[in-house]
C-alpha cells in the first residue's frame, strides 16, 4: 500500500464525512469553509481519479437533472482499501505527533 499524500488523506477524510453527499461541489466547499484551503477543480478532480485508479474510493454516477442540464454528479465512496490507507495514514500522524502539543511550539519572550 502506498503512502498517501496528505491531500489525498485530506480528500479521503472530506469524503467519509460527507458520507452519501461526497461529490466534487461538495467535497471543495468543505475543505474551503474548514480548512481554508481553495484547490481548484482540475487539482480535486485530478486527485479524486488518482484516488480512484489506486482503488481508495469507488465512483458512481447520480441522477441527471434539468438544473445540471442532464449531466450527473459523480458521487465518491471510500473503499475498503481507501480505509486501510486512511487509518495507516492516522497512525503515522499519531506517531509523528505523539507527546508534542501545542505549547511546545510557543516560543519563549
Amino acid at each position: 500500500m502506498k503512502e498517501l499524500t496528505k491531500f489525498e488523506e485530506i480528500l479521503l477524510v472530506v469524503i467519509w464525512r460527507l458520507q452519501d453527499d461526497a461529490y466534487g461541489v461538495k467535497i471543495r466547499q468543505y475543505i474551503v469553509k474548514h480548512l481554508k484551503k481553495d484547490y481548484t477543480y482540475g487539482n480535486l478532480y485530478s486527485a479524486l481519479d488518482q484516488l480512484a485508479r489506486k482503488g481508495y474510493v469507488e465512483k458512481r454516477l447520480g441522477e441527471s437533472t434539468k438544473q445540471r442540464r442532464g449531466r450527473r454528479k459523480i458521487y465518491y465512496t471510500i473503499s475498503s482499501e481507501g480505509s486501510q490507507a486512511l487509518e495507516v495514514a492516522r497512525e503515522m500522524n499519531e506517531t509523528l505527533w505523539e507527546g508534542l502539543t501545542r505549547l511546545a511550539f510557543e516560543r519563549k519572550g
